[in-house]
């Protein structure tokens, strides 16, 4: 199959690569503003240049992969669905929940599947945890750590462009407790604060958060966030139950050292960057994609599904704005 991408940045140069590298796919198509990051990905994986979105569809892929800046998320998942060809897009659908609600009417209307790039349920880890609750393997839950820390933090352009600390950082976290618990969120109680880079201060925003969320079933889960963790990249999920716990990230490469005399673990280099920790789960996120492209499954991530997140991630901004507790149903209706 012919893959179209949008957006040649960072993360459009590694899907590139790591869709170059997929059997299904058998060529690209690319397109990016800044002619030499088009260029670039051309040469370096045979891929043929599009000098439009327009063109790029035009030019008879059979999916396309959005990688471009969250302002353009809505326009061209419209142009995908539209034009009748399946999209991948990364996180978030849009900047605001108004626009993505836009963007679910589009799809809802259109017969033609996108999914949203949240790589962490491809992730081997918690694919087996949501296997182990599903199946029963923990008893009843009564409680769930979920963190992502960042060893340094985003430059202050990205930062103030983000939408704060719950939309960029912390939706990941807020997804993938629905995604493994199989429950959505009631309410949450979020607190934050800056100890750190004053850039981010000064967008506004924290750069250290921690929000309770209770789940419809009574379940807690504690989230933690920071942009600043000095010993690397830090994503972990505990999972407790009454008959067993279950841990997420707990090996060699986990950015702690253990205080005990005589500990060892763990004893490997700790992950330090997102693309380090997760390169097997965006390889297994682009495969499924694929698989979406041929009509073999149906998406693995829906608008829904990221809409859902954005909504917690919208109760937390409120939350720690407000220094009390928020209902999820209060931003839905708000």
């Amino acid at each position: 199959m012919r893959i179209g991408i949008l957006g040649l940045g960072r993360i459009g140069a590694f899907h590139a690569e790591t869709l170059a590298g997929l059997d299904a796919v058998e060529s690209l198509v690319v397109a990016d503003p800044f002619a030499d990051a088009a260029r670039a990905a051309a040469e370096r994986f045979g891929a043929r240049i599009a000098d439009s979105p327009q063109s790029l569809l035009a030019a008879g892929v059979d999916g396309l992969v959005v990688a471009a800046a969250t302002d353009a998320h809505p326009a061209l998942i419209r142009a995908g669905v539209e034009a009748g060809v399946p999209v991948f897009c990364e996180k978030p659908v849009a900047r605001t929940m108004a626009e993505g609600l836009e963007v679910l009417d589009t799809v809802r209307g259109g017969g033609v599947p996108v999914q949203i790039g949240f790589n962490r349920r491809f992730d081997a880890g918690f694919s087996a945890a949501r296997a182990a609750v599903r199946g029963g393997e923990l008893g009843k839950l009564h409680s769930v750590r979920c963190t992502t820390l960042d060893p340094a933090p985003p430059p202050a352009a990205y930062i103030a462009a983000s939408g704060g600390i719950f939309r960029d950082c912390a939706v990941h976290d807020f997804d993938v407790v629905r995604w493994v618990t199989g429950r959505e969120v009631t309410e949450v109680y979020a607190a934050g604060g800056n100890r750190g880079a004053g850039h981010i201060r000064e967008a506004g925003d924290a750069d250290t958060t921690g929000a309770v969320l209770t789940l419809d079933d009574g379940t807690l889960a504690m989230v933690s966030n920071s942009r600043h963790n000095g010993r690397g990249y830090d994503v972990r999920m505990e999972l407790l139950g009454f008959e067993d716990s279950l841990a997420v990230g707990l090996e060699d490469k986990l950015p702690l050292r253990s205080a005990e005399p005589g500990a060892v673990f763990p004893s490997g280099v700790p992950h330090d960057f997102f693309m380090d920790r997760f390169a097997a789960a965006y390889r297994a996120e682009l495969a499924a994609f694929t698989e979406v492209v041929a009509g073999a499954r149906p998406s693995p991530c829906t608008v829904e599904d990221a809409l859902e997140a954005g909504w917690i991630a919208e109760a937390c901004t409120l939350s720690l704005r407000e220094h009390r507790p928020v209902t999820v149903e209060e931003v839905r209706a708000g």
